[in-house]
């Protein structure tokens, strides 16, 4: 996430927190549950969910060329006790031409 550069006012970043621990769940937050239970195989009920939104993003440095964009979400997530991220991309969405970012070793995802 760290290569976006929104200095030329391009793109924008937002929010939307979820806690769900004595309330109705929203249709985003059982998306979300149900997500989790497919791929990982489990039960889970989510307490508190958090989903930022990049859109539009540049790629650093947006000085250069703010016309390729990504928008991408993480969605994190809880039940209390595990915790879970989900790293979504807009399909097709990747307009950043790796081979001029500054550093040769890319990562999509998290360490």
């Amino acid at each position: 996430w760290d290569n976006a550069d929104f200095s030329r006012g391009v793109g924008t970043t937002f929010y939307q927190e979820f806690s769900t621990l004595n309330t109705a769940k929203p249709p985003f937050v059982r998306d979300v549950e149900a997500k989790v239970r497919r791929y990982l195989r489990s039960s889970y009920s989510a307490a508190w969910t958090l989903k930022i939104t990049w859109e539009k993003a540049p790629v650093y440095t947006a000085r250069t060329d703010t016309r390729k964009t990504i928008t991408y979400q993480a969605v994190l997530t809880t039940d209390g006790f595990r915790s879970y991220i989900l790293m979504l991309f807009e399909d097709g969405g990747m307009q950043w031409d790796y081979t001029r970012l500054p550093s040769t070793n890319v990562l999509i995802g998290y360490t």
